[in-house]
């Protein structure tokens, strides 16, 4: 049965859509097969892979119960790797959704029934704690919490975690912590290796060793709609999700 992750921070220009993007290609790359649902009504992710508004159906069809996530899923052409695409009907959704019953489960609900088609779904997550997200980490697993390496690294990690153990108290007893991500790591400077060090000091378990750098060929990648494996394969962009995909499913396969 797939792993369900949820990829949030509800801070924005972290890297979240980055790591959802190229974690997911990279994990497909190693040959799993991977579900990519964009969940984000800016559609960032649909984009980076170059299938924004290419389907007939995505996440919000699916959430109001339009269209089975079944018929909401494309292939990527990146290997076993499909997408739920978001559109921008995603934006309303937060306000359809609150007279619906169980509206916390809806893409719990949904997911369901795929979970024995791919071995990881990957869940990118608007950057705020509302409805959407929450309907994520109702139905994830775990949550994966990408962090940039700057001084506000910490600023609302806290509050996440608030949210995960609320989430754990009333909707989604076995959520985890998947692990933290730091990402926009520039070696050469001082800042940096503090909020590395203070990160880790605080979430010592939780933080991945792979770090994610500060990598121009990371940036240049989305507007060409391509993973940067594929766009760069000889990046340290790509060096560093690859390692990172093979840090997560050793991870995960250790707890088989």
């Amino acid at each position: 049965m797939g792993k369900i992750i949820a990829i949030t921070n509800q801070k924005g220009g972290v890297g979240k859509t980055t790591t959802s993007v190229n974690l997911s290609a990279c994990v497909a790359e190693a040959g799993k097969r991977t579900l990519l649902v964009d969940i984000d009504p800016q559609g960032n992710a649909s984009s980076g892979l170059g299938l924004a508004r290419k389907g007939e159906h995505g996440t919000y069809d699916v959430l109001i119960g339009e269209t089975a996530a079944a018929d909401s899923v494309l292939d990527t052409g990146y290997g076993p790797l499909w997408l739920m695409p978001a559109s921008i009907e995603l934006a309303g959704a937060e306000i359809e959704l609150v007279d619906m019953e169980a509206r916390e489960e809806l893409l719990k609900r949904a997911l369901a029934p795929l979970r024995e088609q791919f071995d990881y779904i990957f869940i990118d997550c608007p950057p705020s704690l509302g409805l959407l997200t929450l309907n994520a980490l109702t139905a994830a697993d775990s949550v994966l919490v990408p962090i940039q390496c700057e001084y506000y690294a910490l600023e609302g990690v806290g509050q996440l975690m608030n949210t995960v153990r609320l989430v754990r108290k009333k909707l989604n007893p076995s959520l985890e912590v998947e692990g933290i991500v730091l990402t926009m790591h520039d070696a050469r400077t001082n800042l940096c290796a503090q909020v590395v060090q203070e990160v880790r000091s605080h979430f010592e378990k939780e933080v991945f060793h792979t770090t994610i750098p500060r990598n121009v060929r990371l940036s240049e990648a989305p507007s060409y709609g391509i993973p940067i494996h594929l766009y760069d394969a000889r990046c340290n962009g790509t060096a560093a999700y690859r390692s990172l995909a093979k840090e997560l499913m050793e991870r995960n396969e250790g707890a088989k």
